[in-house]
């Protein structure tokens, strides 16, 4: 017999939450929403639940190339274009079946029963942003000099990093940093490293990190 999954008032909530976002949120975002009608709510239980509801087929888990996870409620297929300064994500449809087809000796063998396609650039909202900084690029203070300030760089997988830690109200290790991101193992330790020696991380534990004051005002 078929396993039936239990509809808890977790499981409810989340489902509702997430049908009344339409900006394919992350499962910190998603937590963030859900504590405020149910406060005792934990964090990992909301992942353990998106999961759970991804694997049943009751909503689609969106993982985008060195970002977090998201999550959406429409499963019908479609697929996403997202924002590489915002990282707002969009719905975008448009027939595959045009774009992409493997004749039979390209397959290498396979059955193909799908593809996957990413789109990203920048959103309408950021291009404004840009073009009002590009601007003001020009404007000079009353000496005439031209007054700049640069924050130090950080990469992608970086800020990934940073935004995990910055939302936990705990030190995280290694692997509770993979469980909410699509970095695996060895590119966190890496990245950890180099933000340590920034000073944007500190490990008050071994193996086990949390933000600093600096990486706040990096990220």
């Amino acid at each position: 017999m078929k396993n039936i999954l239990r509809m808890t008032h977790q499981r409810e909530l989340i489902l509702e939450e997430l049908g009344n976002c339409h900006n394919h949120p992350t499962a910190d975002a998603l937590y963030e929403r859900i504590k405020k009608k149910l406060p005792r709510i934990s964090l990992a239980t909301v992942y353990r639940n998106l999961e759970i509801l991804s694997e049943a087929g009751m909503i689609r888990k969106l993982e985008i190339s060195g970002r977090q996870k998201r999550f959406d409620k429409e499963i019908e297929q479609h697929d996403h274009i997202f924002c590489v300064q915002c990282r707002r994500v969009d719905d975008i449809k448009f027939d595959q079946s045009r774009l992409f087809s493997l004749e039979e000796e390209q397959s290498q063998g396979y059955k193909i029963s799908g593809c996957r396609v990413e789109f990203y650039g920048v959103c309408p909202k950021c291009q404004t942003k840009n073009r009002k900084k590009q601007a003001g690029k020009g404007e000079c203070n009353g000496g005439g000099v031209k007054i700049t300030c640069k924050k130090k760089g950080l990469s992608g997988r970086q800020r990934e990093v940073l935004e995990v830690l910055a939302k936990s109200d705990d030190v995280c290790a290694n692997k509770d940093i993979a469980a909410v991101t699509s970095l695996d193992p060895k590119q966190i330790s890496c990245q950890l490293t180099a933000l340590k020696k920034k000073g944007f991380v500190a490990s008050p534990v071994r193996c086990k990190y949390k933000i600093t004051e600096a990486g706040k005002a990096a990220f």
